[in-house]
């Protein structure tokens, strides 16, 4: 089994990137096997570690179809409904509540919601 070549962060060479960077091209990895990893000391848990493609062999990022963007903006008009009032938050219901803000912290004095 061969041994990936491992670089010190900041230090990789040209013509190496992570899917981050790839994707900032408008490129995507397409199949190729990880090329080399980066390496940036941590003091406690271990090195972290960062997977770099080869920029050559990286295939162009498949264009969005309607389908895809229906599917994506049923996706986020699922995460902005409250699951307990069952509206429209008109933001991301962050997973710490769980619930839009006046579900998660109603008010004491019991007036009426303005959603």
């Amino acid at each position: 089994m061969a041994t990936l070549p491992v670089y010190r962060w900041r230090l990789a060479p040209d013509g190496y990137a992570t899917r981050r960077q790839l994707r900032a091209r408008g490129l995507r990895p397409g199949g190729q096997p990880v090329a080399a990893q980066l390496e940036r000391p941590r003091r406690r848990r271990g090195p972290l570690v960062a997977y770099l493609y080869r920029v050559d062999q990286a295939k162009p990022v498949r264009p969005m179809t309607a389908a895809r963007w229906a599917a994506l903006a049923k996706a986020n008009a699922a995460r902005r409904r409250c699951p307990v009032c069952r509206r429209d938050a008109g933001y991301v219901i962050p997973a710490s509540l769980g619930t839009c803000t006046p579900c998660a912290f109603p008010d004491p004095a019991g007036s009426e919601r303005s959603h």
